[in-house]
């Protein structure tokens, strides 16, 4: 009779075994972090004193956005009330010349009609022997801001000679948000300083100019300097409205 070989029993808990490789581990890497928190402690490291400054930097930082963020509104209105003064004095701008005109305008025709009716008449048409009857401004090229200035010139008085002299133009506006004044060199490039004029009855004159680009034009002022003695140069102011050519 055969006696059997020892019976040996052995336990395979698979579950076991991997909850103490997972515990294992979470030990080990405990340790490597309390190693690591002790080495930075040691060389002067506080991580609580580090949290509260992040914090506390974190706040300056909201602080800060708020704070520029409110400039940034404060900004915008200041610019948006710049634009509306600069506006509004366009406007008025406008306005004062486009009354000036009409009033020059009335006053040429009262005194050419007064020069009709009257032509043994003095006082005022002799101190405008020379008027300008028609002005237009036609745009030539508006991309590059060229125009063409027409103007008709005309005698109340004296038709029976010549008269002669210059005219000085300006255009004036608005540059850079502030009042201009571009005199006739300017415009023309240092090309024209002034216009010559030189009939008996009637004359028609044309000058080109160039405005810049930062310049916005509200009105042309043309001062008539006759070449008579006695007589003082005097002005005529028009709207800048211009024409498509």
């Amino acid at each position: 009779m055969e006696i059997p070989g020892k019976l040996v029993v052995r336990t395979y808990a698979p579950a076991r075994r991997l909850t103490m490789l997972l515990t294992l581990l979470v030990l080990g890497i405990l340790a490597l972090y309390l190693a690591f928190e002790l080495g930075r402690k040691k060389a002067g490291f506080d991580g609580i004193q580090a949290a509260q400054e992040r914090a506390t930097q974190n706040d300056r930082i909201a602080q800060l956005d708020n704070e520029a963020r409110e400039m940034r509104v404060q900004l915008a209105a200041a610019d948006a009330g710049q634009v509306a003064q600069v506006r509004e004095r366009s406007e008025v701008s406008k306005s004062i010349g486009e009354l000036q005109a009409e009033l020059g305008r009335a006053q040429q025709e009262l005194e050419f009609y007064r020069s009709i009716a009257n032509p043994q008449a003095g006082g005022s048409a002799q101190s405008a022997p020379v008027r300008i009857q028609q002005f237009h401004v036609l745009a030539t090229d508006v991309n590059a801001r060229a125009f063409a200035i027409r103007m008709a010139l005309s005698r109340p008085i004296r038709p029976e000679d010549s008269t002669g002299g210059t005219l000085a133009l300006s255009v004036d506006g608005e540059r850079n948000g502030a009042a201009a004044s571009l005199d006739l060199a300017t415009l023309t490039g240092g090309k024209t300083k002034q216009l010559d004029y030189s009939f008996r009855y009637y004359a028609n004159l044309e000058q080109a100019v160039i405005l810049p680009a930062d310049f916005k034009p509200e009105r042309v002022s043309i001062e008539i300097r006759p070449a008579r003695k006695g007589v003082a140069p005097y002005r005529q102011i028009f709207v800048w409205n211009p024409d498509a050519s």
